[in-house]
C-alpha cells in the first residue's frame, strides 16, 4: 500500500492546534512539505517548528483569516509563487452553539464565509496546479452532523451540510481528473471546541464538567472521546496515493457515535 507523500507540498488551514496541527503532522510523517494556515503568527511558528521533517523538507506558514475573503486570495497568490500544492486541508473553527430560533442572520453569513466561501477560494486557486501536477487531494474536516443534527448547534448544523453537499458536487465535477474530494466528519474530539462546549452545557444545566462528559461519553459505542492524532489519521490516509479510488465521502471518525448504517 502506497502511503508516500515524499515531494508532495500540502496547504493545512486551520494548521496551528487541534484537528488541523495533527493532520500536519500525520501529513509530514508520510514526507509532505506542509504549509500551515492561521491567523495566529505566534501558534503557527510554534507549530512549524515542531512538524516532523523525515525527508529533510522544510515546512513554513502564512498568517491569513479565513473571514477575509482578499487575505484568502493573497494567501494564496503567495503560496503558488513558491510551491505546487497538490494537497488541501479545509478546516477551520465551528461556528458558536446556540438553537436555531436565536441564531441572527450575520452568524450564518459569517460562518458560511469562513465555512464554504473560503474553501471555495482555495480551492479554486489550487486546483489548477494539481491538475498540472496530476494529483489533487482535497479533504474537508467537518463534523458527524452531517449525518445527524447535534442539538444546540443550529448554525454549525446547517453549515457545515452545505460544505458536504459543496464537496459532493466538487468530486462529482473534477473526478475524471484524478482529484478527490472527500469530507472527514469528527466526532467528540479532545480539542479546545470540545471543552468550550461541554463547559457552556455544565454552566447551563448546573453540572459538572465531568458529569456533561459522562453523558457524552455513553453515546459513544468507544467510550470515550477522540484523540486529534486519530482523526489526523484518516486524513494522512485520504491525502495518499492508497487513497486515490475514495471520492465524494463522508466519513465519519467518531468511535461509532453517528447513528446511520453509513
Amino acid at each position: 500500500m502506497n502511503l508516500s507523500l515524499y515531494n508532495r507540498v500540502a496547504v493545512i488551514c486551520g494548521g496551528s492546534q487541534g484537528i488541523g496541527y495533527a493532520s500536519a503532522v500525520a501529513i509530514a510523517n508520510l514526507g509532505a512539505t506542509c504549509i500551515l494556515v492561521a491567523r495566529s503568527e505566534a501558534s503557527l511558528q510554534q507549530a512549524v517548528a515542531t512538524l516532523p521533517t523525515p525527508s529533510g523538507q522544510v515546512h513554513c506558514y502564512y498568517v491569513a483569516d479565513l473571514l477575509l475573503t482578499n487575505d484568502i486570495t493573497d494567501t494564496c497568490n503567495k503560496i503558488l509563487s513558491m510551491y505546487k500544492p497538490t494537497i488541501l486541508v479545509n478546516n477551520s473553527g465551528g461556528p458558536a452553539g446556540g438553537a436555531l430560533l436565536s441564531a441572527s442572520s450575520e452568524q450564518f453569513l459569517t460562518a458560511f464565509t469562513q465555512h464554504l466561501i473560503a474553501n471555495q477560494l482555495l480551492t479554486q486557486a489550487f486546483v489548477p496546479t494539481m491538475q498540472a501536477m496530476g494529483y489533487g487531494r482535497i479533504i474537508q474536516i467537518i463534523s458527524t452532523s452531517v449525518k445527524a443534527p447535534l442539538q444546540g448547534l443550529g448554525v454549525s448544523n446547517t453549515i457545515r451540510a452545505a460544505v458536504a453537499s459543496w464537496a459532493k458536487t466538487l468530486a462529482n465535477e473534477i473526478g475524471y481528473t484524478g482529484i478527490t474530494v472527500n469530507n472527514i466528519l469528527p466526532g467528540a474530539t479532545v480539542t479546545d471546541r470540545l471543552s468550550n462546549l461541554i463547559e457552556k452545557q455544565a454552566a447551563a444545566q448546573g453540572k459538572t464538567i465531568i458529569a456533561v462528559e459522562d453523558e457524552w461519553k455513553t453515546v459513544i459505542p468507544a467510550k470515550r472521546f477522540g484523540l486529534p492524532e486519530e482523526i489526523a489519521n484518516a486524513v494522512a490516509f485520504l491525502a495518499s496515493p492508497a487513497a486515490s479510488y475514495i471520492n465524494g465521502v463522508s466519513l465519519p471518525v467518531d468511535g461509532g457515535r453517528s447513528p446511520n448504517l453509513n
